[in-house]
């Protein structure tokens, strides 16, 4: 038997449903019933549910329970995060600014994605054996290539110099104990996967929640902006890039902002108009796993036993909202009181700003079991990434404003119009930081630009030295996340973090 065993775990899809090879006979030659990758990797079907199982990895972070959530680790480290969970303790080291190498959301995330990884490597490297429709087996490439490139844009911010792994990995593989490897030659991949992925024939949606042409196009926006910024410091070169292939984005008229606020958390809404690329959940199946995390503390405001407080908005950053902001009205992205579990007219006092925009309403109140899917990239974010991209190349134009524009009318904004360059910057970063809370977006663009956004002045200092509004001060080794100390143990080729 030929068994190829990754490093993070091979997972492998069958009939609907992900395993993990390990049953008690699974180093039995003989035993018919353990998959390898020449037996399993033979049939169209194989190479489909293949595909599936990279996806899985996007969900792992997403846990959460009276532990705190790993998907909390980049809202804490902006500053404008609050917990009442106190058992949660690595929820407090990001938020306090004493993290260490080993806190289980950075191992989370590191473990997981690398995961992700892995299988995608097995699928671009297996899928093109499989006697099958060309262009079928073209599309679930193109699926593979993307998720590889999201898990790397993500791991390599997160963590700066990781492990470059292109290829499935065996005992005798020199990288079954990687080096790390230069972030340029990380984003030199991501590129690379994603520009692949454009040319696999992917529809511009997809209902399903599969990855689609505009997800690629998106991401590869996404990454091109963060080249612009810290560390590569690309330049003007690369926010062209972004602005041009935000743009076809744009003008694909495929994507459109929901009319309401509301529609960010409607389980109806999955897949479609704002959501570009969301990972995918469904009730009573795989439920999502947040929602206890995003509810007070014990307020009996809940379906769901556990009321844990785990996650909430920071008073000071609500209140920096413009007073018109319909996004800080009560309701719309927070809100302070909820009806009583027991009484649903009687309104209970929170105590806070929780994070109304991420709350299951149904779930909440009746079934305890949420069909939410989480939003990676939606419509909002694209743009404001070519609001942002274009200005910085060819400074304010129509196109500039009418981008930033949509996103301030949904919020009940007057339209921007008559600034300079730099006026115009600033308003569209504090659009990114107003619009984009608490969706794992704003430390990547904290670290991409050396920017922190000052509550009190709503202006934005250096990201070293900028100081908590509780606080704490950020140093230059908040700029990149530990690697865990799980893995510095296990592959004595890593060089920790530094600071850490």
């Amino acid at each position: 038997m030929k068994a190829t065993i990754i490093k993070y775990g091979l997972l492998v899809l069958t009939t609907g449903a992900l395993f993990m090879a390990g049953c008690r006979k699974f180093l039995d030659e003989t035993d018919p019933s353990n998959y390898t990758e020449d037996t399993y990797f033979t049939k169209p079907e194989h190479a489909r549910s293949s595909v599936n199982a990279i996806y899985a990895s996007l969900r792992d972070p997403m846990s959460g329970d009276f532990n705190g959530g790993p998907w909390t680790m980049t809202e804490f480290a902006t500053g404008l995060a609050a917990t009442d969970l106190g058992q949660a303790v690595n929820s407090y080291f990001i938020k306090d600014l004493h993290n260490t190498a080993d806190n289980a959301y950075g191992e989370n995330y590191w473990r997981n994605y690398y995961k992700g990884i892995s299988n995608a490597n097995l699928s671009i490297a297996r899928i093109p054996g499989i006697s099958m429709d060309a262009a079928e087996a073209k599309s679930l490439l193109g699926e593979a290539h993307f998720l590889r490139a999201w898990y790397y844009f993500n791991l390599v911010q997160m963590f700066g110099n990781i492990p470059l792994i292109t290829e499935p990995v065996d005992l005798k593989s020199e990288q079954l104990r990687p080096k790390q490897a230069a972030p340029e030659d990380v984003y030199k991949l991501i590129v690379e996967d994603l520009i692949t992925a454009e040319s696999a024939g992917l529809p511009w949606q997809d209902a399903s929640g599969k990855v689609s042409l505009g997800a690629v196009k998106s991401l590869l926006a996404k990454v091109y902006l963060t080249m612009a910024g810290y560390p590569l410091q690309k330049g003007n070169q690369y926010f062209d890039l972004a602005a041009k292939k935000a743009a076809e984005v744009l003008d694909s008229k495929q994507f459109r902002l929901f009319d309401t606020y509301g529609d960010l958390h409607n389980p109806a809404k999955k897949n479609t108009e704002e959501n570009i690329f969301m990972i995918q959940y469904k009730t009573q199946v795989i439920p999502g796993t947040w929602q206890s995390l995003i509810i007070p503390y014990n307020k009996n405001i809940s379906a769901y036993s556990a009321e844990t407080g785990g996650i909430y908005a920071t008073a000071d950053f609500v209140k920096s909202y413009d007073a018109a902001d319909l996004r800080a009205k009560e309701g719309q992205f927070f809100f302070t009181e909820f009806t009583n579990q027991d009484n649903r007219n009687l309104k209970v006092n929170l105590g806070g700003y929780f994070i109304y925009k991420l709350f299951d309403v149904a779930a909440q109140t009746t079934t305890a079991n949420s069909d939410l899917n989480w939003s990676l990239i939606r419509y909002a974010d694209i743009l404001l990434v070519y609001a942002e991209a274009a200005n910085e190349v060819n400074g304010p134009g129509a196109k500039v404003y009418d981008a930033v524009n949509l996103v301030r009318t949904r919020a009940n904004l007057p339209t921007l119009a008559g600034l300079s360059k730099e006026q115009l910057r600033e308003s569209i970063w504090r659009e990114r930081w107003y619009e984009l809370c608490f969706e794992n977006v704003t430390w990547f663009d904290m670290v991409r630009l050396r920017k922190a956004f000052n509550v009190k002045t709503k202006g934005f200092d250096n990201y070293v030295g900028h100081k908590f509004s509780y606080g704490p001060v950020l140093t230059e080794r908040e700029l990149l996340f530990p690697i865990p100390s799980t893995e510095l143990r296990n592959n004595p080729n890593l060089v920790p973090t530094k600071g850490y």
